[in-house]
């Protein structure tokens, strides 16, 4: 089973009257690269929500967002009576011009120190990792299920396109062991009309050495042999990767196969060799885009 990079998971818990939400979204990257995004009173929980996600994802660039909402009585701030005195005894001793001073309330609660949260930072933090690390743990079992079904769909279509380069490969082996032949027979007629033609003689030894030059220079077999070795590779990967990470390994093995596959076209003058390999390269590219979504 292989995995995408791409993925969405997320869930969610009432817990004492707070609703909390998370949610995971994965994308396509070398590496992981995590993007935490949480609420001021939860950041001192971004280390541990990042090393969470790194048990569970290898590769791609993670976000993961975290929120609550707090309907119940406690998540009302308490007004600091203290600073509010003071800041009213100090307004009374204001004097402005025309008389009389007006005070807004609201603009007095917005003062620094006047409002004070429910309940200290080490109260609120605790009690928001005992709610979200367990919903961190099942949006990721959402996010993995959802990578796993886009990778099985991309692991059907990489072997569509072996199946497709090992067919054309076929071709190619069955036309290599006749190019030799092909050349020597025009070789021979086209010596035999200069022959003619200029009423000189070729030594037996000089045709053999130039068609002897001519396989060597030609000679695709191991080629053939190391791209077939390849694609027998990458259909092992695919098949044994049990929600191991492949795409880098199947991304490095697609480039040998290109490697191959170029040097046959530069090595084989023949057509119908040079179509099946214009063929081949054009899967291996699919190939290549491909495995870049792949964990």
């Amino acid at each position: 089973m292989v995995r995408s990079m791409t993925g969405y998971g997320d869930a969610s818990a009432t817990l004492d009257g707070v609703h909390y939400f998370i949610e995971v979204r994965t994308l396509n990257n070398k590496y992981f690269k995590a993007a935490i995004r949480l609420a001021e009173p939860f950041q001192g929980l971004e280390a541990e929500f990042e090393s969470r996600l790194r048990e569970q994802i290898t590769r791609g660039t993670v976000t993961l967002n975290a929120r609550c909402t707090d309907a119940s009585e406690q998540a009302a701030y308490e007004i600091n009576t203290k600073a509010l005195a003071r800041y009213v005894e100090q307004l009374k001793g204001v004097k402005l011009e025309g008389g009389g001073t007006t005070v807004d309330l609201s603009a007095l609660l917005a003062l620094p120190g006047v409002l004070q949260p429910p309940a200290n930072e080490e109260d609120i933090l605790a009690k928001a990792r005992s709610a979200f690390m367990p919903l961190l743990d099942k949006a990721c079992v959402n996010l993995l299920a959802m990578r796993a079904r886009e990778g099985a769909v991309l692991a059907d279509e990489l072997r569509s396109q072996l199946a497709f380069i090992s067919e054309r490969l076929a071709i190619v082996s069955e036309r290599a062991p006749g190019l030799v032949a092909d050349y020597e027979a025009r070789l021979r007629q086209r010596i035999d009309v200069l022959v003619q033609e200029a009423g000189l003689k070729v030594e037996p030894v000089d045709l053999i050495r130039e068609i002897a030059s001519y396989a060597e220079r030609t000679d695709i077999a191991e080629e053939i042999k190391r791209l077939s070795a390849h694609l027998d590779q990458f259909r092992d990967l695919l098949a044994a990767a049990a929600g191991k990470p492949i795409g880098r390994t199947l991304d490095f093995l697609a480039q040998e196969m290109l490697r191959e596959a170029n040097t046959i076209a530069s090595k084989s003058p023949d057509a119908t060799v040079s179509r099946a390999t214009v063929e081949i390269k054009g899967a291996i590219d699919r190939i290549k885009e491909q495995v870049q979504n792949l964990e």
